[in-house]
């Protein structure tokens, strides 16, 4: 028995736009700025996900976003758990051709969404992922310990996966709605990142870099804590020995904000 095929997508048409909120405020202010400045015309959704512990001045930031995007604002309060839970509730609410999945603390430099939109024309039915370690990218203020791991966990992950890939890790990427919207996804926390890019490789989708430069969060608390880092070893190599046959979802989403 042939295992299935991810689904392809024709072209790009637009994006759905994918930001966690739970206690940035002026970062996503300036996120929502530089979004509007570089890429307004390419977008067709913002989906802000908030969860319970979303301080209030960052909820009044989310509503104030409809001054710059107007209707194409949704905010949706998530149901599943932790940032994993957030970005697996947005996929199913997107309605772009494509998702761009992001960070609100300026992590994640919105001045590179034209980029991702570009390859995406070219080549709708890849990922775009941003990288760190690919010519031109970097990090700034993320300690040399830090740095070193990373680099061994990408040469890892390259290693067991088959890849040239240099940054399985970030999240900061372009899908294809539909197969996003395809794919059975598991993880909940920090780990889900890794795992939006290891079903793909498995299936045998197309990713394709950018670089970007890393810099830390002007304001709001990381939620990305050692303990939730550990799970990443876990998610590498259960992914790698699952079946690509229990890859897909046998129905499409059913999903309502």
């Amino acid at each position: 028995m042939n295992d299935p095929d991810p689904p392809t997508t024709a072209q790009f048409t637009s994006a759905t736009v994918v930001i966690p909120v739970v206690t940035e405020t002026d970062s996503l202010d300036e996120t929502a700025r530089l979004l509007a400045e570089s890429s307004d015309g390419d977008i067709s959704q913002v989906l802000v996900v908030v969860c319970e512990r979303t301080t209030a001045p960052s909820l009044a930031r989310c509503e104030a976003l409809r001054q710059t995007f107007g209707d194409r604002v949704q905010i949706h309060r998530q149901k599943l758990p932790f940032l994993g839970g957030a970005l697996r509730e947005a996929f199913d609410l997107a309605t772009g051709s494509h998702v761009v999945m992001m960070a609100s603390d300026l992590e994640t430099d919105p001045r590179l969404v034209p980029a991702f939109v570009a390859l995406a024309r070219v080549h709708p039915s890849a990922i775009v992922t941003a990288s760190r370690w690919a010519p031109g990218g970097g990090f700034s203020g993320y300690g040399r310990a830090r740095v070193a791991a990373n680099w061994m966990f990408q040469r890892l992950t390259s290693i067991l996966y088959r890849t040239p890939l240099t940054d399985a890790t970030f999240g900061y990427r372009l899908f294809p709605t539909a197969l996003v919207q395809a794919i059975r996804w598991e993880g909940t926390r920090h780990e889900f990142l890794l795992e939006t890019v290891l079903k793909p490789l498995r299936l045998g989708v197309e990713v394709l870099e950018i670089p970007t430069a890393w810099r830390p969060r002007p304001d709001g608390e990381s939620q990305n804590s050692l303990a939730t880092q550990a799970r990443y070893v876990k998610t590498l190599v259960t992914h790698r020995r699952q079946p690509t046959s229990t890859m897909l979802r046998s129905a499409p989403p059913a999903m309502t904000s």
